[in-house]
């Protein structure tokens, strides 16, 4: 028997089919994207790696005691990196937590430093997966990673503005009274401050937004509103954070949705951070842009019709993020 399996607290069967993610981080974030993974079934196996070992192996105990609710079937948790051997997925959360008023961008060099003495270990572990970068800032992160790892740009990605563009759909369902399901719209660019929500391809259902009328107070979805809810989507998390000190359950859900995008091989369409190669004259950074995930990683970025407000907006997007990556030396 594997030390992976004799250490797991729920072992599997070994007639079903493996699947297994393996979660770099037991904080807040590492622990609700476990859990969303384990109640969504998004793997067979789950394990967590952290290097407080009371931390790790006591959240692992906790998920493992609701497993016969779940349809997952093997929990790990361990401070030896061993508990990461051959998983189909990887995904790095551990990172400075931010802090109130401090942006995602400021947490460049802890980040730096976080890299450096992590990845090489999980890489000499799990040579073969996909890595999905979470931590923040995870444009950059995700751009360190390709760097260090020297791994194919498909293999590598990060959770880009998946969630807020979640969020921007969320609000959209908010002002028109349709469901979420169908609101069809995307952010791009750096998951931060300088994010552009893509209006001019927005959809409910087949409806163009820009033809959608009047929303459920009797308004017009008019530009006001559109800039409204691009600030709201820009502040959320700082308002989260001041809050109640974290943001933690939609991005554990949404890198949830990634995953099972991953293991399914779905092709899904998501607003992925990955490095880009002439998109709208985009190249060298990673940011995130509606891309293909499939088994593979990454796929084909799309190319929505985009205005030239819009486009002139991803390229300062990108310039920014290209700065600030001098500034670690990438």
């Amino acid at each position: 028997m594997s030390k992976e399996r004799a250490n797991s607290l729920y072992p599997a069967s070994m007639l079903t089919r493996r699947s297994k993610v393996g979660i770099v981080g037991a904080g807040f974030v590492g622990t609700a994207l476990a859990y969303a993974c384990q109640i969504k079934g998004a793997a067979r196996e789950i394990a967590l790696f952290d290097i407080n070992k009371a931390k790790v192996e006591a959240e692992a105990l906790d998920l493992a005691h609701g497993i016969q609710f779940t349809p997952a079937a093997s929990i790990s948790g361990s401070d030896d990196v061993e508990v990461l051997r051959d998983a189909d997925v990887i995904v790095i959360t551990a990172g400075p937590q931010q802090k109130p008023g401090q942006s995602r961008l400021d947490m460049v060099q802890a980040m730096t430093n976080i890299m450096h003495s992590i990845l090489p270990k999980v890489l000499n572990v799990a040579p073969d997966a996909i890595y999905i970068l979470v931590s923040n800032p995870v444009d950059i992160a995700t751009y360190m990673a390709l760097k260090m790892s020297g791994l194919p740009s498909h293999q590598v990605f990060g959770s880009g503005t998946v969630l807020d563009t979640s969020r921007m759909r969320y609000l959209i369902s908010q002002e028109t009274g349709v469901a979420v399901q169908n609101v069809h719209a995307y952010i791009a660019g750096e998951h931060g401050d300088s994010e552009v929500p893509l209006w001019s391809s927005a959809e409910i259902g087949n409806v163009p937004l820009s033809r959608w009328g009047a929303t459920v107070n009797g308004g017009i979805f008019d530009d006001k509103l559109k800039q409204r809810i691009s600030k709201d989507v820009v502040e959320s998390a700082y308002r989260i954070i001041d809050g109640k000190g974290v943001t933690n359950f939609a991005i554990g859900l949404s890198v949830t949705n990634i995953i099972s995008a991953v293991m399914r091989d779905e092709d899904r369409v998501l607003t992925v951070s990955s490095l880009l190669d002439n998109w709208n004259g985009i190249s060298g950074v990673c940011m995130a842009a509606p891309t293909l995930v499939g088994r593979s990683g990454v796929g084909r970025v799309l190319d929505p019709p985009i205005t030239l407000d819009e486009r002139d907006a991803l390229t300062r997007s990108a310039e920014k993020l290209a700065e600030v990556a001098k500034t670690v030396g990438l």
